[in-house]
């Protein structure tokens, strides 16, 4: 080991402006400049990780736990199959607000700022859901939590983003928001566990309730993380974005000893909403936005009516429900049926940090809604059995459908929205490119009840196959590649 420099951590004093990125993209090397491979996490780079993961963990459990809770609440507030929707889109329609209206405040406010903001927001609104007195108040705090994660969808992105090296950023992204998986995994778990042990109606809000004290620690620690040292150079704050890239890179041995950052573009400054739509920068909001909504349109439908439609084909479902025993019995064959399937969700999100740098997001993505089309229609398939073969073509259908959507555009949308827009408006982009994805959401979530009931699984299935082949399409010709590419030299593109 004479041969290397430890990490160059014996360099001069530094004397050259230098951008944010390439300090925290610097990697040591060998004493004849040969550089090694990757650049270490510090413990501040690592913080910041986990505790967006824990935001994105939040989403899975919320909205895919609201699949298992639903049945009980119907029964408890007597809702019909319009108040069935309302409940299952409340929360996606706060993240469509949530996302648009709170996400883009990060560029004016600070990364850090909004980050802790949302989380207590959440914390506040889960509260009171346990408390639920009526349909009517339930479905408003819903949409409370959901406008709390809806922020969350940019800034737990852009905080990971313009914290970490390059080479890295597509994977810790992706492995970030893989926790949406295990969230929701965790979700159909929970329901499970707390229907086994407390069969009655008020069920639900014991579901709900087991996320407080994990949200509350979440919540406290982000005060004790860094701000963007990216944004607070754009806005001017040149001292105190110094301190800060020198917190987020605080090393033993010290490394870098001094930091002196170069001036950004000045234009950058004077960039707000609409710029969105300017000719620079459309190509990146459609890229970010379309695929992203069509591939919401199944992903939200799929995943919040899983448990409803595998009830309907599970064996030892009981057929017209007579008491509560009946319908908690339901509601647990679904929940375990929901959760053998969520699991293939967790498999498609490690492929995906697996192959992101190997094949970059915009392959995997394309890849991943053709996959998509090809699980739908297995399972849109389904209808023309009965018995066994019915179900192990549902089961095989939804499984392939819930692995490719987390290898491709499910993980990859989430991604490439926080990586192809410039830093004055990247979580700006981020978060109306997350908004247009929920409206695709909420839309499916409200009308995916009714249009089961209407014109049935076929036909719904198959039209969500189209949608998905749109997704491909649409990926591929307006693609932009930003695996392990420089976020300043992608927001000067």
């Amino acid at each position: 080991m004479d041969d290397v420099v430890s990490g160059e951590f014996d360099h001069k004093t530094e004397t050259t402006a230098r951008s944010v990125q390439s300090y925290i993209d610097e990697a040591a090397h060998w004493r004849d400049g040969t550089p090694l491979v990757g650049t270490p996490m510090t413990r501040m780079q690592w913080r910041i990780w986990y505790l967006a993961a824990a935001g994105k963990f939040f989403e899975g459990l919320i909205v895919f736990m609201t699949g298992v809770a639903m049945p009980l609440i119907a029964q408890e507030f007597q809702m019909g199959k319009a108040q069935h929707g309302v409940i299952g889109a409340a929360s996606l329609f706060g993240i469509l607000i949530g996302a648009v209206g709170l996400g883009g405040l990060s560029d004016h406010f600070g990364r850090k700022r909004m980050f802790i903001v949302e989380m207590f927001l959440f914390l506040v609104f889960l509260c009171l859901v346990c408390f639920s007195p009526s349909y009517l108040w339930l479905a408003f705090f819903l949409f409370g939590l959901g406008v709390a994660l809806g922020c969350d969808y940019p800034t737990a992105h852009v905080i990971i983003s313009e914290s970490i090296p390059s080479r890295m950023r597509g994977q810790l992204v992706l492995s970030a928001f893989g926790f949406q998986a295990l969230g929701a995994l965790t979700g159909t778990v929970v329901g499970y566990l707390v229907l086994t042990n407390l069969p009655e109606i008020s069920a639900w809000r014991w579901m709900y309730a087991s996320a407080i004290v994990p949200a509350l620690v979440v919540a406290v620690a982000r005060f004790w993380i860094t701000e963007s040292a990216h944004w607070l150079l754009l806005k001017g704050e040149n001292s105190e974005a110094e301190e800060q890239i020198s917190l987020l890179l605080q090393r033993e041995p010290a490394y870098p000893k001094t930091v002196r950052l170069a001036e950004p573009n000045g234009e950058a400054n004077r960039a707000n909403f609409l710029s969105l739509f300017e000719r620079k920068n459309i190509r990146a909001t459609i890229l970010a936005s379309v695929p992203w909504f069509l591939q919401d349109l199944g992903t939200y439908g799929i995943g919040i009516f899983t448990p409803t439609i595998l009830a309907a084909t599970i064996g030892h479902k009981t057929e017209h429900v007579r008491n509560i025993a009946d319908l908690i019995n339901n509601d647990v064959l679904a929940a375990k049926g929901s959760g053998l399937i969520d699991v293939l969700l967790i498999v498609g999100i490690v492929c995906a940090f697996l192959f992101v740098n190997k094949f970059g997001s915009i392959k995997l993505q394309i890849w991943g809604f053709v996959g998509c089309a090809v699980g739908l229609a297995i399972a849109a398939s389904s209808t023309f059995f009965h018995g066994g073969t019915e179900i192990a073509l549902i089961f095989l259908g939804f499984m392939t459908f819930n692995f490719m959507t987390n290898l491709g555009p499910n993980a990859q949308t989430y991604l490439l929205a926080g990586e192809v827009f410039p830093t004055s408006v990247r979580g700006t982009g981020a978060g109306f490119a997350a908004s247009f994805a929920k409206i695709g959401a909420v839309t499916t979530a409200f009308l995916f009840p009714i249009l089961l009931a209407d014109i049935g699984e076929r036909a719904l299935l198959l039209g969500l196959v189209v949608t998905s082949l749109i997704g491909a399409v649409v990926t591929w010709a307006f693609q932009i590649h930003t695996t392990g590419v420089n976020l300043e030299e992608i927001g000067g593109e």
